[in-house]
């Protein structure tokens, strides 16, 4: 029997998938860790002969090259695609064999120019589509990031791609995307983990709409997506190094201080409620318990050093692995313990938590700055009167902009709040997170119509 093995990154809102039968395998959309793909490939028996990428990746280093040259697998990538390295240039309607597996590339043009789907056919199971970005999960892949000026020229052939998908398979087709469980790599979001091309011929737009209205709600409704895609097609193309997760170095309280002194970035990894309690002066929440490779490699200057600060080594090693998939391969160094131990003779800082009726209460008797920090999408379809809206990512380049007094900063949640507000504490401001729920503050009344800044 054949098995389809989901490799799932949900940090990156990406799936991997390992397929085989008969003591074989094959690899779609690898991340750059392998050591899981090998792991779950030796867990079953399986020997990996080929690996696929259905495009070149903007939003995650690819690990398809390390994980070809470790197994000796055949490596197919898109024969359209210009890459720097030696691979299996695969066409649209190739065939290849998997021991029982027959994989056939089609081509799905719309997330880029030369994007291809792998369509899987197995003795006793209905057949599957790997999708990579093209037909997601209720949506489709967004066609903006090879640039805004190939928008509608992508997005009407994403609407052409995943029409052909729906005429030539049959609806029981399983249907596995790489991209849309988190990722901004998808047009609009989507809570689903599994489906069929009969279930999105029923309700993903890009199957009930007709190609101008599924044109205009898409390019309509793209939002600002992470800095650092733009440098990891590159990055793809040419070839990724191996990634090295060794442990980094470790600091003590005196290389911190001259590290912070330097303009490094020193990245506390812990939850906001253990941040906000105690930390080290200066020093930045971006928390594991959310997208923290995301929105670190959203804000952060590329090339600009990193210190990871953790309760554990374990959280030191959860960070590098994430932060590898984006391309930041190597923290300059690292520190475990607590905020007592980073700041040495000095005092760790705290930060105050607050709610969103606390705010309320707060506004009746004096006047403070409440910014948001959400996208603009999300400031678009509802936001609290009075408010600023500065996108998190754009807040470094707009502190300055900012009015004197008290900030209250709030997101959806809590989590962009914290990092929001550790910038602006690093920076010398007072900051207040809004550590709560964005439905409480419409349950409140607090959300009416305001403006940007």
């Amino acid at each position: 029997m054949s098995e389809i093995v989901v490799l799932d990154t949900p940090a990156l809102g990406d799936h991997g998938y390992l397929a085989g039968a008969g003591g074989v395998a094959f690899v779609v959309d690898p991340q750059r860790d392998i050591d899981r793909v090998l792991d779950a490939a030796a867990e079953r028996g399986w020997t990996i002969t080929d690996v696929f990428e259905t495009h070149v990746h903007n939003d995650y280093v690819s690990g398809g090259l390390e994980l070809a040259r470790a197994t000796g697998a055949r490596y197919h990538v898109a024969a359209g695609d210009e890459v720097a390295f030696e691979r299996n240039p695969i066409e649209p309607g190739d065939e290849v064999a998997v021991g029982p597996l027959r994989v056939r590339a089609v081509a799905t043009p719309g997330h880029t120019f030369t994007h291809l789907s792998y369509v899987l056919t197995a003795p006793g199971r209905a057949p599957a589509v790997f999708t990579g970005g093209s037909l997601l999960l209720g949506s489709t892949g967004r066609p903006d990031l090879l640039g805004p000026e190939h928008g509608e020229e992508l997005a009407r052939a994403q609407h052409a791609s995943a029409r052909r998908l729906a005429d030539e398979l049959p609806d029981a087709t399983e249907v596995y995307p790489t991209h849309g469980f988190g990722s901004f790599c998808s047009a609009t979001p989507t809570e689903r983990t599994a489906s069929t091309i009969g279930a999105e011929k029923r309700r993903n737009p890009v199957l009930t709409q007709d190609e101008e209205a599924y044109v205009t709600e898409l390019l309509g409704g793209l939002d600002d997506y992470p800095a650092y895609y733009a440098r990891l097609g590159a990055v793809n193309a040419a070839g990724p190094a191996p990634a090295d997760l060794s442990p980094p170095g470790r600091a003590d309280a005196a290389e911190l201080r001259r590290r912070l002194e330097a303009g490094e970035w020193l990245v506390d990894l812990r939850d906001r409620t253990a941040f906000a309690a105690g930390h080290l002066r200066g020093s930045l929440n971006f928390g594991l318990d959310g997208s923290f490779a995301v929105h670190l490699g959203w804000l952060i200057p590329w090339g600009t050093p990193v210190t990871l600060l953790g309760a554990t080594a374990a959280d030191v090693a959860e960070a590098q692995r994430e932060l590898v998939r984006i391309g930041i391969d190597r923290p300059a160094a690292s520190a475990t313990g607590s905020p007592q131990a980073w700041a040495g003779d000095a005092k760790p800082e705290t930060l105050r938590l607050a709610t969103f009726a606390e705010l309320a209460a707060v506004r009746h008797h004096r006047r403070v700055t409440v910014l948001d920090v959400r996208r603009r999408s999300e400031w678009d379809d509802s936001h609290i009167a009075g408010a600023l809206h500065v996108p998190l990512h754009d807040l470094a380049d707009r502190v300055g902009t900012l009015p004197d007094g008290e900030i209250w900063v709030h997101c959806a949640s809590g989590y962009r709040a914290s990092i929001a507000a550790s910038l602006l504490a690093a920076a010398g401001l007072p900051a207040v997170t809004i550590d709560d729920d964005y439905a409480t503050a419409v349950e409140l009344g607090l959300t009416e119509n305001a403006c940007h800044i």
